[in-house]
């Protein structure tokens, strides 16, 4: 059963590995997803693959369709989502290419479409959120990480902030002080989403930068890339594994 969706964000618009077995443009009732979504074969696993930022990265986080995209997934029967994410290290242990599965999140953002629940119901309905992350999932995550001696941060606090532009020193120094460990721009509402639909929803997570004045250099496009790439071997390695165990 493909009841298993990696959401490639940036550094896997693409997914390397994957023996691509259909494409199936997905309509919603809130619009096109970022793109088709894929059907196919990783490491003996059935799964579905959604590119975050389209398939030529061209979609820049504030402008996600998060609700169509977590919509098509479940349309597809999907069970259990895990998103692969970029982000900057905050906390002193997390530099770059460390991967980090968090288990908490506080969001930022603001003006995005970030509820299923606002039309036509019976009743107001909220979700718990209390933890935003399938534990269970996180546990198998990490447990690949393990089997295959990646040195992954367990734990620690997601902070979603709009974007597209990277964060002041002093916005960093912020989120510190509200207690994030990493900060990227697509956690939420994916997370949430999922939520409401009730889908096991993961973070991978990858640090490609250290944050705003954490770090002495500076922040370049350039330097990005070249971690995002010794980065996203290190995921594409421990999906590998995860597809063996899940």
């Amino acid at each position: 059963m493909q009841d298993i969706a990696i959401i490639g964000g940036t550094g896997l618009a693409s997914f390397p590995g994957l023996k691509i077995i259909r494409k199936e443009v997905v309509r919603t009732p809130f619009g096109e997803p970022s793109g088709p979504v894929t059907y196919g074969d990783y490491c003996g696993k059935r799964i579905i693959f959604l590119p975050r930022h389209g398939s030529r990265h061209t979609i820049p986080p504030h402008m996600v369709n998060y609700r169509a995209n977590i919509w098509a997934l479940r349309d597809k029967q999907v069970k259990y989502i895990i998103a692969i994410a970029a982000v900057g290290g905050i906390h002193a242990d997390i530099n770059p290419a460390r991967i980090v599965i968090p288990d908490q999140i506080i969001d930022y953002t603001y003006g995005r479409q970030h509820t299923y629940f606002e039309k036509d119901l019976n009743q107001v309905k909220h979700i718990d959120f209390s933890n935003p992350y399938d534990q269970t999932l996180r546990e198998k995550i990490i447990k690949a990480a393990h089997l295959i001696s990646i040195d992954a941060f367990e734990g620690g606090i997601y902070g979603a902030t709009q974007g597209p532009r990277l964060e002041t020193a002093a916005e960093v120094n912020k989120l510190e002080r509200d207690g994030c460990d990493i900060v990227g721009m697509t956690g939420m509402p994916e997370a949430a989403l999922a939520r409401e639909l009730e889908m096991g929803y993961a973070h991978c997570a990858m640090s490609v930068n250290w944050a705003a004045g954490r770090s002495e250099e500076l922040i370049t496009l350039e330097s990005i890339r070249e971690c995002t790439e010794v980065g996203m071997e290190k995921v594409r390695m421990l999906l590998a594994k995860l597809m063996e165990i899940a």
